[in-house]
């Protein structure tokens, strides 16, 4: 591009030209290569809650197991289960009783309702160490008990 009436190129006029070019739909034309973009905080923040969910779900599952591994008899699955447990539960004691994927979450959002960062009934999230850590005491005992009379 010229300025009006000369010769000379117009300031800046080929940056510009080839900054416009650059871009065009998302794609750098100059490269043929997709654009990268920085990812969206509601994507970030609805990855991190299904990564929780299934992170709850699996050690759920092992809470749930513990007694069931007893009553069949298996004690050194129930055994295993509840180290695998126990090792969650130092890893909240060390974290000061909160999730690191719940610290990572809150990045993303200024919402603090107990389900902020998992995808859980608000009753469930609330009440969930309560009723969880009942489940693994009492599960635990009873497969010890069982253990203790095999």
């Amino acid at each position: 591009m010229h300025a009006k009436g000369t010769d000379k190129p117009e300031p800046g006029g080929e940056d510009v030209r080839a900054a416009r070019a650059a871009v065009v739909d998302g794609r750098s034309h100059r490269l043929g290569l997709p654009m990268t973009r920085k990812p969206e905080p509601i994507g970030v923040l609805a990855g991190i809650k299904l990564l929780h969910t299934v992170v709850w779900c699996f050690f759920a599952g092992c809470i749930v197991s513990i007694p069931v591994a007893g009553a069949l008899r298996q004690f050194r699955w129930a055994a295993i289960l509840s180290g695998v447990v126990a090792v969650e539960c130092a890893v909240l004691a060390v974290n000061r009783m909160r999730c690191p994927l719940t610290d990572l979450a809150g990045r993303y959002t200024a919402e603090r309702a107990d389900n902020f960062d998992i995808y859980l009934p608000l009753w469930l999230a609330r009440h969930n160490k309560q009723i969880f850590g009942t489940l693994y005491v009492l599960g635990g005992a009873f497969a010890l008990g069982l253990w203790t009379i095999r």
